[in-house]
């Protein structure tokens, strides 16, 4: 299942056309937070598809009948990018679970290609856990692939979701074909193309640069 949250005509529109703007970008700091509240509306949107069970809560006045999580998911959050988008999600899944990864493009001396290299990983055990990868740029699929395969090493998941801000078609069809059946892709705008550079377009640019400050 793929949700594209701008098809959905919310608030999001705005978040991610904020995202995208030149003159927007000038402000690090909007930046993240727009980010964040975009994480925040995926962890709501995805919060349906979680199993419930009903509780009874004791008011001053009496007790109150409801459904409440059965569990929160464990939030896994590729470095450096991915910090204000996994944000958001915690804002919502306050008792939430983490995992970091860092990867990154390894560029191959006076080529346009390059290699994805996974270094860190601080993860609690998956097994039989819900598990949310959250990357704002989806744009080969291969980092999200890497990852999730570095993440196994901790345990199989039961459930999967990945959470992106703006994905490629190209990458959204290559994580759709290597990740495990059932996968939940939830994106907030997905955009035809990507250059030669793997950069997609119209995209925003480098997120993590936008939102840290330009790296060496």
């Amino acid at each position: 299942m793929v949700m594209e949250l701008v098809k959905q005509r919310s608030v999001v529109n705005h978040f991610v056309a904020e995202l995208r703007d030149v003159n927007v970008q000038k402000d690090p700091m909007r930046f993240r937070r727009n980010l964040e509240r975009i994480g925040e509306v995926m962890a709501l949107e995805l919060s349906r598809t979680l199993e419930y069970s009903p509780v009874e809560v004791t008011t001053p006045l009496g007790i109150a009948r409801t459904e409440m999580m059965v569990e929160q998911p464990v939030l896994a959050n590729i470095l450096r990018a991915g910090l204000p988008l996994h944000q958001g999600m915690l804002n919502y899944f306050d008792r939430a679970d983490s995992a970091f990864v860092s990867a990154y493009r390894k560029h191959r001396k006076g080529e346009d290609a390059f290699d994805i290299e996974v270094e860190y990983l601080s993860s609690p055990s998956l097994e039989g856990r819900v598990v949310v990868l959250c990357d704002p740029m989806l744009a080969t699929g291969r980092s999200m692939v890497l990852v999730y395969k570095a993440l196994l090493r901790l345990g199989k998941p039961k459930a999967l979701h990945v959470a992106a801000v703006i994905a490629s078609a190209e990458g959204l069809e290559y994580a759709k074909l290597h990740l495990p059946p059932g996968t939940r892709f939830w994106i907030g705008a997905v955009d035809d193309e990507m250059t030669a550079q793997a950069y997609i377009v119209p995209g925003l640019g480098d997120a993590g640069d936008l939102a840290y400050g330009a790296k060496m």
